[in-house]
């Protein structure tokens, strides 16, 4: 009974943290370089005299989907899509440098050069300012570039370079804020080959079909585990109007 029990709670308890996950991927189907999360399934075996064969279920966002979003032309200055397999290098809410595909860029009030969701953007020596300018320009390899107020414009200026980083080689892990970052601390090195298509956007990965289909797959289990919790009850109930009944 108490098997049967536990193994319906923890399949409750995975297959709703699945569900929430899978939401999640479909509610950023349209989110600009989003990087789609993936669930795995484990058993858990407890140890110890009289627990081994309880297995239980647990889950974990094991790692997200690396692969590219489709890139869609849209003839803006500031967006940019990295068309290597290389990050765009932001400073993330608690000061430490973090990355991400976001390439919808624009200046804020402050002159800072900032993503789609408020990160600035990494230069050579920190977050990129941008002057006041009539123009602005980024390319391929990042350079950005304006003319002055009032200048020449055949003659931009550079004034930095967007960082481009490479995660080949190091340990890194999504973060709650939906950037990349290095396990453990620490940087990612700049990738001087890195490219960016200006004027293009890359679009979220996540496949919106095969999301759906995969909640409903993960809603049928929540019914299965649900319908275990059930059985667990009423098989409880006769046990005990057994035990109830007059010798």
């Amino acid at each position: 009974m108490d098997r049967l029990v536990y193994t319906a709670m923890s399949g409750l308890r995975s297959q709703m943290a699945a569900q929430s996950t899978i939401a999640n991927n479909i509610a950023n189907a349209s989110t600009i370089g989003f990087r789609a999360e993936r669930v795995n399934f484990d058993r858990l075996v407890l140890q110890g005299q009289g627990l081994e064969t309880r297995q239980l279920a647990a889950e974990e966002v094991e790692d997200f989907d690396r692969r590219a979003g489709t890139i869609v032309q849209t003839a803006r200055p500031l967006d940019v899509a990295v068309t290597s397999d290389s990050w765009i290098a932001v400073q993330a809410a608690d000061g430490s440098e973090a990355y991400t595909r976001r390439g919808d860029l624009s200046v804020a009030a402050s002159g800072v050069l900032e993503t789609g969701d408020g990160f600035p953007v990494m230069g050579s020596g920190g977050p990129i300012t941008v002057p006041p300018h009539q123009s602005i320009a980024i390319a391929e390899d990042g350079t950005v570039s304006i003319v002055p107020l009032g200048g020449d414009p055949t003659q931009p200026q550079a004034i930095d370079k967007i960082k481009l980083a490479s995660p080949a080689g190091s340990q890194t892990a999504k973060g709650l804020d939906n950037l990349l970052h290095v396990k453990g601390g620490g940087v990612l090195p700049e990738d001087l080959d890195a490219k960016l298509a200006s004027g293009a956007l890359e679009q979220s990965n996540v496949n919106l079909t095969q999301a759906l289909v995969d909640m409903i797959e993960n809603q049928r289990s929540y019914e299965v585990q649900a319908s275990l919790l059930k059985e667990a009850k009423t098989m409880d109930e006769s046990a005990a109007s057994l035990m109830r009944m007059p010798a």
